[in-house]
């Protein structure tokens, strides 16, 4: 979830980023309602292009009774696209938004100088036996030009992007610009986000003209270069190389991802991204002050009774 649930001291930043061709193994972290993955950020890779955060979710069959409540918790710095395969998620923000994350469609929050939101299950989803939740949630850095801009929330429907299909192959184009297609949502920087359904021995280009390039197997496995890469990891390749993916005996299921770096890597404390520590710390004294009426964040609509606090350290 959009929610940083631990202060990882191996995160890393400035110096502790390395910037060559790197295999990815992500890190379990427990939320509460089930584990994720979190292939972003690594400790020896930051960024993959302005993608800081990259976590999986599930697959995970929910309690009957149950679900997901992350509590309000605030952002700065950064978008965040929520993208799922199966299941359903609530979001609620302090801009007004109010809207149910389905599989496909694309739910990208810019946080920009400060926003705060939540992420449940739907009161009329807890009762249903069998619910199952899967998808993929990314932080994107913003560039230092949009870091302050106004926070806002944009949806677009499945059928809105755009979708190849053909040779043993499914391709649909999240964010950014890739395989000549554009995507419909608005950006900051140069980027290609898609995900990709291959079939047994079906292959894929990724684009080369993009400075930064990753690949994260969701399911199935992949071959690069006669080496087999399978479910749970990312491989992040040198710039302009070219580079053809194939799906392996059951096929595959693809997250594609990168874009133009940025000038300089970016700080990470809790559930805030900078260009600065003075940002950062500004940010903090603000959640921790609590001014929901007038200080710089504001609680959700329909979601002001409980919030997740600051952290002691």
């Amino acid at each position: 979830m959009s929610w940083n649930p631990s202060l990882d001291p191996h995160c890393p930043t400035g110096d502790g980023v390395d910037a060559i061709e790197t295999l990815i193994i992500p890190r379990a972290r427990d939320i509460g309602a089930f584990e994720v993955r979190r292939a972003l950020p690594a400790p020896k890779r930051q960024m993959v292009g302005p993608f800081i955060f990259f976590d999986q979710m599930g697959p995970a069959e929910l309690l009957t009774d149950g679900g997901i409540d992350v509590r309000p918790h605030p952002h700065i710095g950064l978008g965040t696209v929520t993208y799922l395969f199966e299941g359903s998620i609530y979001h609620r923000d302090s801009v007004g938004t109010r809207m149910e994350i389905t599989p496909g469609a694309v739910n990208w929050m810019v946080a920009g100088k400060g926003i705060t939101h939540s992420e449940r299950t739907a009161n009329e989803q807890r009762g249903i036996p069998g619910r199952k939740l899967f998808g993929i949630q990314t932080w994107v850095a913003l560039p230092d030009a949009a870091e302050d801009v106004d926070a806002s929330f944009h949806h677009h429907a499945k059928d809105e992007l755009p979708f190849l299909e053909g040779e043993g192959k499914q391709l649909r184009l999240i964010m950014g610009r890739g395989w000549g297609e554009t995507a419909p949502v608005k950006t900051f920087t140069d980027m290609f986000y898609a995900d990709a359904v291959l079939a047994p021995g079906a292959g894929i280009p990724l684009p080369d003209d993009h400075e930064d390039r990753g690949v994260y197997v969701t399911e199935g496995s992949i071959t690069v270069a006669d080496q087999e890469f399978t479910a749970g990891q990312m491989m992040v390749f040198r710039p302009g190389d070219r580079i053809s993916l194939h799906a392996g005996p059951r096929g595959a299921r693809l997250i594609l991802l990168g874009g133009e770096t940025l000038g300089g890597p970016r700080h990470i404390w809790w559930n805030f991204v900078a260009s600065s520590k003075e940002r950062i710390e500004a940010a903090k004294e603000a959640w921790r002050a609590g001014d929901w009426q007038n200080g710089r964040f504001q609680l959700p609509v329909d979601d002001t009774q409980e919030f997740i606090p600051l952290p002691e350290r």
